[in-house]
């Protein structure tokens, strides 16, 4: 790995780019889903087909790992292995952020039922009712998310959906991570399958002889995890857009810049198809990060220095110098990111400027690390600029809403009359019918 110094590191001013150069900083690595879309196809379809032997054969191929139809599903002894064998500060870590996730969410529950009078005789609401399944993705590839098992799953118990799974890929020795394991455990959850990937996807959304058929499936991925949801959205719901990791860090001039750097380091560890920009108006904040950055670097394990340096060093990462604050938030509201944080001495002031982020962490103590795991809020946010249109995961996602509205016989006159007006309009006949004297007529002979 070559020696890694700040000059390896994007800098980028805004003011010296045209709108071409701009709009590709605004690019995520994997927007092109096309190559993902064609390779997860045939997958897709033997899933369908055979079911658990493709899961067992798609195990074997792309996680090194050596199942049987019988061992898809996690055994009651597995969770009792996974808590044995994680050590005493990790499971009290993951109660706590279970506790807060919890808290967190049934702040968001809905009154169940709510009707209001729209106008005299006329008795409008909405019925809340939970989802009836869902598969909660959890990701192993570049490591281990215990913290997704929990972000996903909490917020679906709390909404009380009936079924809820959780998928995941296995290790080469054919057993689920420990953690992810104990979480999904913590969080109330005992049918856990062994299955990621598109494969896993399929087995959701197709439903195997194992793995049961859920309505919707929610947690980040990989680009292919993205292109089966994709694919089979029109068999499973594929809730909100999660891919690779993505990040800014919008720091002011009164930031700390090593601050700065040391957070730019955290989203850009993910991977190299996450994406991670520091964007600042101060000169001496940006240059100062930068020279700050390799030290935060290089104590990280080989892996996730190639990861950040690579982030960091490419098209979709680095220092991003704009020419006003004004600037630097209209970039940051194009970015869309999944994760924000703003740094100065009153972050505050800059929130009602802030259209598009999933999340938005507020001042130097509230780091990336925090909200990935346990400060409360859901982690699982959307990706890839769907922050302009998606919100983060929440109980609302597992909860569906029936309208409910109630005429009574003296508000129904004027109502028909104007129905009977509109339906004419429009043409509908049968519309215009249902509201005529032959309603009257009809009601009255009962």
């Amino acid at each position: 790995m070559p020696e890694i110094t700040p000059e390896i590191i994007q800098f980028v001013a805004l003011t010296d780019l045209n709108r071409h150069e701009r709009e590709a900083l605004l690019r995520r690595p994997t927007a092109d889903l096309t190559p993902f879309l064609e390779g997860v196809r045939p997958i897709l379809e033997d899933v369908k087909t055979r079911g658990d032997a493709a899961l067992v054969d798609y195990a074997a191929k792309f996680d090194g790992a050596s199942l049987t139809r019988k061992s898809l599903a996690c055994a009651p002894a597995e969770f009792d292995e996974a808590e044995k064998a994680l050590d005493p500060t990790v499971k009290s870590a993951i109660r706590y952020a279970a506790e807060n996730i919890r808290r967190f969410h049934e702040t968001q529950l809905p009154e169940p039922l709510k009707l209001v009078e729209i106008r005299p005789g006329v008795t409008g609401g909405e019925k809340t009712t939970p989802i009836p399944s869902v598969a909660c993705y959890v990701p192993r590839g570049k490591g281990s998310f215990p913290s997704v098992a929990l972000m996903t799953a909490i917020p679906a118990l709390v909404a009380g959906v009936e079924t809820i799974i959780v998928i995941t890929p296995p290790g080469p020795d054919g057993t689920v991570d420990a953690g992810t394991l104990y979480a999904a455990q913590v969080a109330g959850v005992t049918l856990v399958f062994k299955c990621g990937g598109a494969q896993g996807v399929a087995a959701a959304a197709y439903g195997t002889e194992t793995v049961p058929r859920v309505s919707k499936i929610v947690g980040p991925g990989s680009p292919w995890v993205v292109a089966a949801k994709r694919l089979l959205s029109d068999l499973i719901d594929p809730g909100l857009p999660a891919g690779p990791s993505e990040s800014i860090v919008l720091a002011d001039e009164t930031a700390n810049p090593e601050l700065a750097a040391l957070d730019l380091v955290v989203e850009s560890e993910h991977g190299s198809d996450s994406s991670a920009f520091l964007v600042t108006p101060s000169r001496h904040v940006a240059e100062a990060a930068r020279r700050a950055l390799p030290a935060f670097i290089k104590p990280l394990s080989e892996t996730r220095r190639r990861y950040v340096t690579t982030v960091l060093g490419g098209k979709h990462g680095g220092i991003i110098l704009a020419g006003s604050m004004d600037t630097a938030i209209a970039f940051v509201n194009d970015f869309a990111p999944e994760h924000l944080e703003i740094l100065g001495d009153d972050p505050r002031r800059y929130l009602n400027e802030i259209r598009n982020a999933g999340e938005i962490l507020l001042g130097s103590h509230t780091p990336f690390t925090l909200g990935n795991y346990l400060i409360g809020p859901n982690a699982v946010l959307p990706t890839g600029g769907w922050a302009k249109t998606f919100s983060p995961l929440s109980v609302h996602d597992f909860l569906k809403r029936s309208s409910i509205v109630q005429v009574s016989a003296a508000a129904y006159p004027d109502l028909a009359e104007k129905a009977h007006v509109l339906a004419g309009y429009e043409g509908f006949d049968g519309h215009a019918q249902a509201v005529s004297k032959t309603r009257d007529g009809l009601r009255r002979s009962r």
